[in-house]
């Protein structure tokens, strides 16, 4: 099997001397979405963290259409295409809209080409395009998640992070998130989605992961893992016998 277009091999993360990564390995290939679905404490957002360069692994490796990401510093690993809308946001407040998605295109030098990303984003989430002059901290949780979307999207990646976009949203935002991820997805940026809502997770994904206790046990196509009983009863609210 060749390389993917981003893959985690062995890769271990610690917390001083706590391992919070035991060996996960993962695949995406170019033009994916790929899921990645468990409790409270998998690991999840440390393989997040770890791909975006934020924390540095004890072991293994991260590899970005064959180079290596695990040596890099985070805003090396967004010069390469690869940015990051964390979960909880992290918006500057104080600052407006507009401000806080020219913050994610600092490593873009064509001005022209920013330009035409924050249309193309404003045409995603129009209410962004009204709120242009608004400060980040009185938008709505709903906007306040496009704006994080937005300002990763100012990068220009190749491939999206996503870590819980969905968090603390009411059903009409949280679907409309999902859907903006999607389109995304069909603009040609690969994405890795990080979600605690599994079913509507796997039913925009090509594929999925599952993890415990930092530790992938599971891989499969989105479908099959939707109709996996042991899903089902584990993070999709059904009973094995339902």
């Amino acid at each position: 099997m060749g390389a993917a277009f981003l893959e985690l091999r062995d890769l271990r993360v610690s917390y001083g001397r706590v391992e919070a990564l035991h060996g996960v390995s993962l695949r995406i290939e170019q033009g994916e979405i790929v899921a990645i679905l468990g409790a409270n404490g998998a690991g999840k957002t440390t393989t997040m963290a770890a791909v975006s360069g934020l924390i540095k692994p004890a072991g293994g490796g991260i590899f970005f259409d064959g180079r290596p990401l695990h040596t890099l510093h985070s805003h090396e690993v967004v010069r390469l295409g690869i940015t990051l809308a964390p979960e909880g946001r992290r918006l500057f407040g104080t600052l407006t809209v507009l401000e806080n998605m020219e913050l994610g295109a600092f490593t873009l030098k064509d001005k022209r080409r920013a330009a035409t990303i924050r249309d193309w984003i404003f045409e995603l989430f129009p209410r962004l395009a009204e709120r242009v002059e608004q400060l980040a901290g009185t938008l709505s949780g709903g906007e306040q998640q496009m704006l994080a979307i937005g300002r990763a999207l100012m990068g220009d990646p190749k491939v999206l992070l996503l870590d819980e976009p969905s968090l603390g949203l009411a059903p009409i935002p949280a679907r409309s998130i999902f859907a903006s991820v999607r389109e995304i997805n069909r603009q040609g940026v690969t994405v890795l989605l990080v979600e605690q809502n599994a079913r509507a997770a796997l039913k925009i994904a090509s594929r999925g992961y599952v993890m415990e206790v930092g530790k992938v046990v599971m891989e499969d196509r989105a479908d099959a893992l939707l109709a996996n009983t042991d899903i089902q009863s584990a993070y999709l609210g059904r009973s094995k016998t339902s």
